[in-house]
């Protein structure tokens, strides 16, 4: 059915329809709206036989989401920002005991200095906790892929986030289109544990193991995470013959028959990425785009098959390694090594700033005319003077104090508190 709503209300139905047993819940902006809708609908008897945990924190969500699905319930918590790395122990935890935990992270920057808006910092600082990441671009497929999340999650058992942008999507209001109960319960089937404490046949989880056998239970983890890209296309599939839209998969082309340059991002920015392409397009430019659905596990042969007729590749992301460079950007290099392309690295809407079209134009421009350095890291729209002014401030000896702080008493803007 067809509906105007908010993208985390639209979340909260489609995880309600999943029919999770426990639910573990703590709020942080901008994911909360999606938990106060579901303790309202396990209230209201909508999501029934479900226990809804208020706990004190986002590592006791993840904590009682680990305990719910050890115990053979279909679990689910969501999160964002410093929730996601207050959780991080707890998140090793779930991966390494092969539990299908399903969570939201409505993506939100890392402080500090503090900043609840959208970018892709917090869940690229979990990339290589051994959970399968999907990444949404709008809410339809933010709600399409939460289905496939618990089929994937259960048919392996291994623990799976669904990725949208704060804000961007979660308190974005547009239509959707939500399955029924029926088709839902057609597509998912009831929950069957690969692993279940048994009180009656009692073991410990979690126990201590030594040098003689970690090894290959960290190699099993790899290889549960290798068999979710042969899972994934084939979860895409059915989900498309069943309800006639194709979201999820590993990657999603658009315009690459003849593209000689391609622009690779995850996330909601891909809308504004296809708008520039198609403009371009009409100029004459053979210019296409690659979204990446699955970051982890990272689908190589397929971003790698995607790109191999490109001359050159841009790499937008929302977050990178300090001091290292992009981090999408160096997946996209080990996949097409050897290939004859060149691949620069972009980074774009670091705490919420507007990725535009005609920043991107300005961009694309560079790159298809050869202007810009590959061998660079490039930040769009960065204001290199103020920058500069600040870094002569602090090799004059002065005492600035934090840069953040600097910088917005030049520019006329006063520090604000914010919450978590």
């Amino acid at each position: 059915m067809r509906s105007q709503v908010e993208g985390s209300q639209a979340v909260a139905r489609a995880v309600t329809l999943c029919r999770p047993q426990v639910v573990a819940a703590y709020p942080i902006s901008p994911q909360t709206h999606i938990v106060e809708s579901l303790s309202d609908r396990v209230r209201t008897g909508e999501l029934a036989d479900c226990e809804y945990l208020l706990v004190e924190s986002e590592f006791g969500a993840m904590s009682a989401c680990i305990g719910a699905s050890a115990a053979g319930v279909r679990s689910y918590t969501a999160t964002s920002s410093q929730g996601l790395l207050f959780m991080a122990e707890a998140l090793f935890n779930a991966s390494g005991l092969g539990l299908p935990v399903v969570m939201t992270v409505a993506n939100r920057a890392i402080g500090a200095p503090i900043n609840i808006w959208n970018d892709h910092s917090d869940t690229m600082a979990m990339r290589d906790c051994g959970w399968v990441q999907l990444f949404a671009e709008s809410n339809q497929r933010a709600v399409d892929l939460h289905l496939q999340a618990f089929r994937l999650a259960e048919s392996l058992s291994v623990p799976v986030m669904v990725c949208m942008d704060g804000f961007v999507l979660t308190h974005a209001v547009e239509e959707v289109d939500l399955p029924t109960q029926d088709e839902v319960d057609a597509f998912l089937p009831r929950f069957l544990p690969q692993q279940q404490l048994d009180p009656e046949e009692p073991v410990t989880i979690g126990a201590m193991v030594g040098p003689e056998a970690f090894t290959e239970v960290k190699y099993l983890m790899h290889a549960k995470q290798l068999a979710a890209l042969d899972e994934i296309p084939v979860i895409a599939a059915e989900f498309r013959s069943r309800f006639g839209r194709d979201s999820g998969g590993l990657v999603r082309p658009y315009r690459l028959e003849d593209a000689e340059t391609v622009v690779v991002a995850l996330g909601s920015v891909l809308g504004t990425i296809e708008d520039v392409v198609d403009e371009m397009r009409e100029l004459g430019v053979a210019i296409g785009a690659l979204g990446i659905t699955c970051f982890r596990p990272w689908p190589a042969a397929e971003v790698r098959d995607a790109l191999h007729r490109a001359a050159r590749v841009v790499v937008v992301e929302r977050a990178f390694a300090v001091g290292a460079g992009g981090i999408v950007g160096q997946n996209v290099r080990d996949a097409t090594r050897g290939l004859p392309l060149v691949v620069h690295d972009v980074v774009a809407g670091l705490g919420g700033r507007a990725v535009t079209r005609a920043s991107l134009h300005r961009l694309l421009e560079d790159v298809v005319a050869d202007r810009l350095d590959p061998a660079r890291l490039h930040f769009l729209d960065l204001d290199i003077a103020l920058v500069e002014r600040e870094l002569t401030r602090a090799r004059g000896g002065r005492r600035p104090g934090p840069h953040a702080e600097s910088m917005l008493r030049e520019i006329g803007t006063v520090a604000s508190g914010a919450y978590d």
